[in-house]
């Protein structure tokens, strides 16, 4: 992996009691300010945050956590029965064995559910949260609103929802090129809005190829349901985590220890949506998945809708929120809108203290 680092990045292996993880880091200079954790998302690793690392002012120090299965990280199982806990436990360990004391953390898409339940674990080890592109509090799809299920077993969520060919891809290591389901393509297409332009493009696909898969990785196991699409979320690998059955994260509102949240995201997100081009039930609505049972049936998650339902509820309890949505923007802000993505950041870190 050391050939996917910027200058000015340093790279460890941290031998962790839950596991041995590959963690990134961007030393401060002189006594730090604090340090600042980012969690990475789903299909990705810790070197997609390595600009975001650089571009903080010298007094922080920045570190990037691969999560088991991902980037440099060892290879384990995911029980995905306990939700995020596996990859939050082991954000911890690896915390905690590097003696940093309490931090600000940084989730990104799946490393946003990441981060908050961290933050339910483990509230006084908390300064600040930021979320960039969160997945919803409830998990992705098959929920209403208030999160409520809308089967009794998530149909339609989970490990049964990956596409074949692009797990296929990823395994054998191929970029791919123009098809829609190769890596690159699916890096223009879903993690940007507008890929033309933006560097270090081939850092960030073979970022993605670091993913393990199969049923206790990406994209984890499935059952069969009677409910349309006729598949359910099993209890292993990383997408049944963030199935509804097994996520829950709006505890968060009942904390008495509420850090500051800032919220990031890109209004033309094309993965975490009110309309996400990866919600099955969307996909229904379209008519680009046959047999769908309609909108009382199988509605579209409220992602973001939901998120901000919950961040109201957390706020109006004591937790202060800011939330900044760049216009133009799909779900790697940090990416996509790098100088506003971090002048936000440092504010945000700056009036945590």
């Amino acid at each position: 992996m050391t050939e996917l680092l910027l200058p000015g990045i340093v790279a460890h292996s941290v031998p962790a009691p839950r596991l041995t993880a590959a963690v990134l880091e961007r030393p401060a200079e002189g006594e730090p300010a604090g340090t600042v954790v980012f969690v990475h998302g789903n299909v990705s690793s810790s070197h997609f945050y390595q600009p975001t690392m650089l571009a903080l002012p010298p007094q922080w120090r920045a570190l990037a956590v691969d999560l088991r299965g991902f980037g440099g990280s060892e290879v384990k199982p995911v029980d995905a029965t306990r939700g995020l806990r596996d990859f939050s436990d082991d954000v911890a360990s690896v915390l905690e064995t590097l003696g940093t004391g309490a931090v600000h953390l940084v989730g990104w898409s799946m490393g946003a559910g990441v981060v908050l339940q961290y933050l339910l674990d483990n509230p006084d080890g908390v300064l600040s949260v930021t979320l960039e592109s969160p997945v919803s509090p409830y998990g992705f799809g098959g929920t209403a609103l208030d999160g409520s299920l809308l089967t009794p077993d998530a149909a339609g969520t989970g490990g049964g929802g990956g596409n074949p060919d692009f797990i296929a891809r990823l395994a054998a290591g191929d970029v791919g090129g123009e098809e829609q389901t190769s890596p690159r393509s699916v890096y223009r297409t879903a993690y940007v809005a507008q890929p033309d332009g933006l560097p270090h493009e081939d850092l960030w696909v073979a970022s993605m190829l670091t993913t393990a898969t199969g049923e206790g990785n990406y994209p984890g196991d499935s059952v069969p349901s009677e409910n349309w699409p006729g598949f359910a979320p099993g209890p292993r690998g990383v997408l049944n985590t963030m199935a509804p059955t097994h996520l829950n994260l709006s505890g968060i509102t009942e904390l008495e220890t509420k850090p500051a949240i800032l919220w990031i995201r890109g209004d033309a997100d094309a993965i975490v949506s009110d309309t996400s081009a990866f919600d099955l039930n969307f996909l229904g609505q379209l008519g680009a998945i046959p047999g769908w049972p309609g909108a009382e049936v199988a509605p579209p998650q409220p992602m973001v809708s939901q998120t901000r339902a919950v961040l109201e509820r957390y706020a109006s309890g004591g937790g202060a929120l800011r939330e900044v949505v760049f216009e133009g923007c799909g779900h790697s802000p940090h990416l996509e809108q790098a100088d506003s993505f971090v002048a936000a950041l440092v504010e945000h870190l700056d009036s945590a203290g």
